[in-house]
C-alpha cells in the first residue's frame, strides 16, 4: 500500500506557505496606499537638536497637484507603528470613513519629560522645563517646513494636533496656546494631573495647571476638542470618591472648558473606554474614532 501521507503533508505546507505569501503581499499593498515620507535628522535651532519626521500622504496625492489636505501633528511619532497610524489611515480611506489627510509623526526623545508639558511653567517635579521652546519648534520651525514641501490646507480649522498621556497634554497646550493655527485637538489619556510647584508665581501655586489655563482665558478659542480616558488608565484616587483620577481630572477639565462657552458634544467630545488602559493597544483601537470625529 502506497504511504501518501508525506505527498499530503508537502501540499499542505505548501499551500499554507502560499496562502502567508498571500496575505502578506496583499497586506503590504493595502498599506502601500499611504505613502511614507521620511524628513530625516530636521533639526531644530530652538531646541538644539534633530529628529527623523515621519509624513503619510494619502492616496491620489501625486496625482491631485492642485489640492489641498487637512493635516494632523501626532506627538510620540516614534510609536507611529504601536499607534498604527498607516494601518488606520489605510483603512478609514478605503472605506471612506475621512477625506484625505496628511499626518505629520513628531518623535520624541530622552527629553521626553522636558520637551512635553505646559509652556507657562513646569510643574511641581520641574518636569516640562522645555515645553515652550517644544512647541515653538512644532509652530514656527516644523509646521513652515511641512507646509512648504507638501500640499496642506492654508486653513487653521483643518489642522489638528494629537497626542497621548503627556504627549496629549502637550498637544493640549499648544494648541490652547496657538488657537490661530489649530482647529483639532485629540487627547487620549492626558496627562491632566500636571500641577504647579508650591512656590510657583506664574501659575496659582498647587493647582492643575491645564484646569488653571482654561480658567484664565478670557475669550474662548475657535477649536474642538475631543478627549479619551479609559476606566483603567490607572488606579489612583485622591479623594475617593469612586472615579479615578485620570478621568476625574479630565471631566473637571471639561468643565472648565464648558464655562468659558465650549458645548459638551459639539466643541467638545468625551470618550470614555470601559476596562480600557494606559497603553497603545486601548489607544490604537481607539485611534479611528478620533479620526472619524476630526476628519469624517
Amino acid at each position: 500500500m502506497v504511504d501518501f501521507s508525506f505527498l499530503i503533508t508537502a501540499v499542505l505546507t505548501l499551500l499554507i506557505i502560499l496562502t502567508l505569501y498571500e496575505t502578506k503581499r496583499r497586506r503590504a499593498a493595502f498599506l502601500a496606499t499611504v505613502e511614507i515620507v521620511t524628513l530625516p535628522d530636521f533639526s531644530s535651532q530652538t531646541l538644539g537638536n534633530g529628529r527623523e519626521i515621519t509624513v503619510f500622504l494619502p492616496p491620489g496625492y501625486t496625482q491631485a497637484a492642485n489640492r489641498r489636505y487637512p493635516a494632523l501633528y501626532v506627538n510620540d511619532g516614534q510609536d507611529q507603528e504601536t499607534l498604527q497610524i498607516r494601518e488606520t489611515l489605510a483603512r478609514l480611506f478605503q472605506r471612506r470613513q475621512i477625506p484625505p489627510i496628511i499626518v505629520v509623526a513628531v518623535p520624541t526623545n530622552e527629553d521626553r519629560l522636558q520637551e512635553y508639558g505646559t509652556a507657562v511653567c513646569s510643574n511641581a517635579q520641574s518636569l516640562g522645563t522645555k515645553a515652550g521652546e517644544y512647541g515653538r519648534f512644532l509652530t514656527t520651525e516644523l509646521m513652515p517646513a511641512i507646509n512648504q514641501q507638501f500640499r496642506t490646507s492654508h486653513n487653521p480649522a483643518d489642522i489638528g494636533i494629537f497626542g497621548v498621556s503627556l504627549g496629549g497634554l502637550s498637544a493640549f497646550d499648544i494648541a490652547w496656546n496657538q488657537p490661530e493655527l489649530f482647529g483639532v485637538v485629540g487627547v487620549m489619556s492626558g496627562s491632566f494631573w500636571w500641577r504647579a510647584a508650591e512656590s510657583e508665581t506664574r501659575m496659582p501655586p498647587n493647582q492643575l495647571i491645564a484646569h488653571e489655563m482654561v480658567k484664565q482665558t478670557a475669550e474662548k478659542p475657535a477649536l474642538h476638542l475631543w478627549f479619551e480616558a479609559a476606566t483603567q488608565d490607572e488606579a489612583s484616587d485622591r479623594d475617593n470618591n469612586g472615579l479615578i483620577d485620570a478621568i476625574q481630572d479630565t471631566l473637571e477639565l471639561i468643565d472648565e472648558l464648558e464655562k468659558i462657552g465650549f458645548r459638551r458634544g459639539r466643541d467638545v467630545v468625551y470618550v470614555e473606554v470601559p476596562g480600557g488602559r494606559h497603553n497603545y493597544d486601548t489607544w490604537s483601537q481607539v485611534f479611528p474614532t478620533f479620526l472619524r470625529w476630526a476628519f469624517g
